[in-house]
């Protein structure tokens, strides 16, 4: 019997997802590949839920095809889809699988980091939002 929040296990990669206050994270590690990646696709895109930000963190991720990519395309479609910022963390084998395409995601040095950017983004929402409802007398 498996207590908690269990991994998934997607044919070399597992797959692991904490619903923080700030954040969805759901990490992978091990190998995404051609085998595994529509699975994993799939397994990260469950995790997207309405009005609570996503990271993905690969810091965990051995090998990554630069195939896999989709994956990528796919989360920032699905996280657009639900307006929900979203963020990842890579690994040097992701980053040498992305080259220069990881520019067009936004990229966090860590969890830490990307947590903290999601609370510097609402901080700043709280901030406007008593200028946008002032009325104008």
């Amino acid at each position: 019997m498996v207590y908690g929040n269990p991994s998934f296990d997607c044919a070399g990669a597992q797959i692991h997802a904490v619903c923080r206050q700030l954040a969805t994270v759901v990490t992978i590690d091990g190998v995404i590949d051609n085998d595994n990646i529509e699975r994993v696709t799939a397994f990260a895109k469950r995790f997207v839920l309405a009005e609570k930000a996503f990271l993905l963190d690969l810091s965990g991720v051995t090998s990554f095809t630069p195939q896999c990519v989709s994956l990528l395309y796919a989360l920032d479609e699905s996280c657009y889809d639900a307006e929900v910022e979203w963020s990842m963390v890579t690994s040097a084998a992701v980053e040498n699988a992305l080259g220069g395409v990881a520019a067009g995601f936004p990229v966090a040095a860590s969890v830490h980091d990307a947590l903290h950017q999601f609370a510097a983004g609402i901080d700043e929402r709280r901030r406007l939002l008593p200028l946008l409802t002032k009325k104008t007398a």
